[in-house]
């Protein structure tokens, strides 16, 4: 059969491995349900378009591990029932290349002229239905939660979906096509890299290219497979209604400039725990963020347990704007911190194959089984934040930001390649500043007057310290706005004529 030919003869090891153990998850539906109640969802895509003849494949080689050997030689195609939801908003190259394929490689098809779930719920009606072929892969929007053999959602006609190449990715799926050698929809090779429907589908930008006489090049061509779905459409509002920003006479800068933001800092250690060593972490992040304006609510040392991990992001990521996370990365049984963050956003890890070609580059083959443990990432909550001075990129999870550094002075080298990514959220608000007055006065002496100054100024933070029990009283002042700040310590030194002096830092 010349796909299982085309695919063995592959140089490639990651196709022959993919492929697999996708047509292992093809024969088992077959020897799991009757071939009359098995169909095949296609629709022209390139995942469906793999599927298909992963189909072809896969029953060749059930139909020889089964003894049926006097017929396989005549064996080329798969007569599985085909389902192929058609609708007014489809690309006439997809509606042509489904008819086409289905005429030339013999599918018995039922086109279905309603929604998807409708649709569904009549086929099932008028024939049994135990399993359908779906080319779902990872990064898909439903794909989130599913295996290889998933049961229908609730509310759904009860069925099984298969799914032979889940786990495939972008780059997986062009490799196989071209291996192979079989036909796709044209529209691939005129820059279109994931096809929806005609109005919200337009060729992927990153695939332009004036220099070869037309206007983009192929999809195999995108070099970054988590970019697929750049060529959908995202429809904006028209409306131009003014925001409370705007309507108080500042401009959107100065807007930005004045929000509010917070992030939680967690480290994942237990030598910190155990006192083995101290967390500098927290200290060095605190000053960064407060650097560009932003408020620390939380800083927190947590144990190397995923539920340790995942409780702690759970109470943060809902209270802050951002959370970042560090230490517990790696490939020992304590590096926990992706499990944890997968725990807390209720998702599964997943191969994520960029970040696992990035850590092939790095450290080349050297882990077991046959697969890369530490390129399991959150599925389908996870986006990659690249920089050309990183030799990873770091990993942002919603808005949970996992850092990698191992010191402070690779996690300033981090914190300036987030600063320098716009895709890492951290938007510059207005600085904060501060004044540090230091008194001999006793506490006693000078709380009434300070309890005052917080109600007077309650945009001002007024916190003290001590440098030590009998030592000097150290008062900050933290704000937003200088003429605040400077008006609240103005105000505290004339209270106690003489007994305040200003000091550089609150050390």
């Amino acid at each position: 059969m010349e796909i299982d030919a085309a695919v063995r003869a592959s140089s490639d090891g990651r196709l022959r491995t993919k492929y697999g153990s996708a047509v292992y998850v093809v024969q088992r539906a077959f020897a799991l349900y009757p071939f009359e109640e098995i169909a095949f969802s296609f629709n022209g895509g390139k995942d469906s378009t793999v599927l298909l003849h992963l189909l072809r494949a896969g029953y060749y080689l059930h139909k020889t591990s089964s003894g049926d050997g006097a017929q396989t030689d005549t064996i080329q195609n798969c007569p599985l029932r085909t389902i192929y939801f058609e609708t007014p908003c489809a690309f006439p190259e997809i509606n042509s290349f489904t008819y086409e394929t289905v005429s030339t490689y013999g599918l018995p098809l039922e086109t279905i002229r309603s929604d998807f779930k409708s649709g569904l719920e009549g086929l099932l009606k008028e024939k049994p239905t135990k399993a359908i072929f779906i080319g779902t892969r990872i990064g898909d929007p439903n794909a989130v939660g599913q295996e290889q053999f998933s049961p229908s959602s609730p509310g759904w006609p009860p069925f099984m979906r298969v799914n032979p190449i889940l786990d495939w990715s972008y780059r997986d799926v062009w490799s196989f096509l071209l291996t192979c050698k079989v036909k796709y929809c044209s529209l691939y090779d005129e820059g279109y890299t994931s096809i929806g429907s005609i109005y919200d589908t337009v060729p992927n930008a990153l695939l332009s290219d004036s220099s070869t006489g037309k206007s983009f090049r192929p999809a195999y061509m995108l070099s970054d497979g988590r970019l697929e779905r750049a060529g959908r459409m995202k429809k904006t509002s028209s409306k131009t209604g003014t925001n409370s920003v705007a309507s108080n006479g500042m401009n959107n800068a100065e807007g930005e400039q004045m929000i509010s933001r917070s992030a939680s800092i967690i480290v994942v250690g237990d030598e910190i725990l155990f006192g083995a060593v101290e967390d500098e972490f927290g200290a060095a992040l605190c000053k960064k963020l407060n650097e560009i304006g932003w408020r620390v609510s939380h800083v927190a040392v947590v144990h190397n347990e995923i539920d340790s991990v995942a409780e702690e992001v759970g109470r943060c990521k809902s209270t802050d704007d951002t959370v970042f996370l560090l230490g517990g990365l790696g490939p020992l049984h304590s590096d926990v911190s992706l499990a944890g963050v997968a725990k807390a956003f209720g998702v599964r890890l997943a191969p994520d194959e960029e970040f696992e070609e990035h850590l092939s580059q790095l450290i080349g083959n050297s882990y077991t089984g046959d697969r890369n443990e530490m390129a399991l990432l959150p599925e389908g909550i996870t986006e990659l934040l690249h920089h050309k001075t990183l030799p990873l990129p770091l990993i942002k999870c919603k808005n949970v930001i996992v850092l990698a550094a191992t010191n402070v002075d690779e996690l300033a080298m981090e914190w300036n390649c987030l600063l320098d990514t716009q895709e890492s959220g951290l938007v510059r608000a207005k600085p904060f500043v501060s004044k540090h007055l230091r008194t001999l006065l006793p506490d006693v002496k000078i709380a009434p007057v300070v309890a005052k100054l917080c109600l007077e100024f309650s945009d001002v933070y007024i916190g003290s310290h001590r440098i030590s029990r009998t030592g000097p009283l150290v008062v900050s002042l933290v704000g937003k706005d200088n003429q605040r700040v400077e008006g609240a310590a103005e105000k505290l030194a004339s209270s106690f004529e003489g007994q305040f002096s200003q000091v550089d830092s609150c050390k």
